[in-house]
């Protein structure tokens, strides 16, 4: 992998982006959009009970898959909580994948929250299994993978609401550009890894709208 130069400036606005949109805080995003955009599907339920819902979807995709990480490096399983090797992301590809999961099981049951969480559940964890499979010949990009779904995920659920959700479907597509060009400028992967890992996640997204809705 060829390694480009940049200012110090652009260095730490690429790793301030990489931190804001890390691969872990997608689902709690992709759910506060939906907060946003279509409050209506959660009639049925309180203010302080939706507040409560953002919250476990934080707990369950976010701190638990975090604290794993967390319990490795200090286990000594890992040099870092960065994962910076592809042997280092394996337990954790593991550990999202189980969660990823169980918020799929669970939005199977609720009513009072949009549907499309139902294949965006699924899609983000059809994503972890061939981001672990993809893991044994390279190094994808998990924040190429987490930009990807995210972007699709919003543009799907336009669709399936009919919608007009212009902005929203920009912004998405303007910030998954610059997540994975923030990538490319820390010198974390190599342009294929980006490109794997985007299509990936845009790929398991459409396959899980199509089969589940």
């Amino acid at each position: 992998m060829t390694k480009l130069s940049y200012s110090n400036p652009v260095t730490i606005s690429a790793k301030v982006l990489a931190y804001l949109f890390h691969p872990l805080f997608i689902p709690t995003y992709f759910f506060a959009f939906l907060m946003v955009a279509y409050p209506y599907e959660f009639a049925g339920i309180t203010e302080w009970q939706l507040k409560l819902r953002l919250f476990s979807v934080f707990w369950l995709t976010v701190f638990f898959p975090a604290f794993a990480v967390f319990l490795l490096w200090r286990l000594k399983f890992s040099t870092g909580i960065f994962l910076r090797t592809q042997k280092e992301r394996i337990v954790p590809y593991i550990v999202t994948m189980f969660f990823y999961w169980w918020m799929y099981y669970l939005s199977r049951n609720f009513t009072d929250q949009p549907v499309v969480l139902k294949f965006f559940f699924m899609g983000i964890f059809i994503t972890t299994v061939f981001g672990l499979i993809l893991n044994n010949y390279y190094k994808i990009s998990m924040h190429a993978m987490g930009a990807g779904g995210l972007a699709t995920a919003i543009i799907l659920s336009s669709f399936y609401y009919e919608t007009a959700n212009g902005v929203a479907i920009a912004i998405a597509l303007m910030v998954a550009g610059l997540i994975c060009t923030a990538r490319l400028i820390t010198n974390d992967h190599a342009e294929k890894e980006i490109y794997a890992g985007f299509m990936v996640a845009v790929v398991s997204q459409v396959g899980s709208y199509f089969f589940i809705m």
